[in-house]
């Protein structure tokens, strides 16, 4: 499970260029979705992998499933030579997408958000119709599963705004 406020805290006062795309950003509309990781898209940029190092190196990224007998090093040149990540941490596991299926890269989830406050901390996160255009592209039954409540959110938003 993940421990988010912590995540959220570094991430923020390392100035990280971020948009919370998975099971968090869900939970954020009012779902009853639960999630045991915080997926974000990040801003490829060389200062933000900078920035995501310095965030999030206290709390020892480690590929998921790679060896814990085989070296790893967490820096910029290695976020540089890959696109998405899957990382256990110290606080749970975080994932790093470069690119979103359904979104594009970073930009475009940027294009997508909406800012929300999450402890206190002012985060962009993918909008509703974002994450369904996100859960429709990845396909996989647990997204296919989360489908009709974000579209019953989706609903519920529009009545609001008639």
């Amino acid at each position: 499970m993940i421990n988010l406020e912590p995540a959220l805290e570094s991430l923020t006062v390392n100035k990280v260029e971020f948009v919370i795309v998975g099971g968090v950003a869900i939970t954020a509309h009012g779902s009853a979705y639960l999630t045991e990781d915080l997926d974000f898209c990040y801003s490829r940029s060389k200062i933000n992998l900078k920035n995501i190092v310095s965030a999030l190196s206290i709390y020892k990224p480690r590929p998921r499933g790679f060896p814990e007998n085989l070296p790893y090093i967490f820096d910029a040149t290695t976020l540089q030579n890959g696109t998405n990540f899957t990382f256990r941490t110290t606080i749970g596991d975080i994932d790093l997408l470069g690119e979103v299926a359904g979104i594009g890269i970073y930009n475009d989830a940027v294009e997508q958000s909406e800012l929300k406050s999450i402890f206190g901390y002012e985060v962009k996160i993918l909008s509703v119709e974002g994450l369904i255009k996100a859960k429709r592209a990845a396909g996989r039954t647990k997204d296919l599963l989360v489908l009709p409540e974000l579209e019953a959110l989706r609903e519920i938003s529009t009545d609001k705004e008639d």
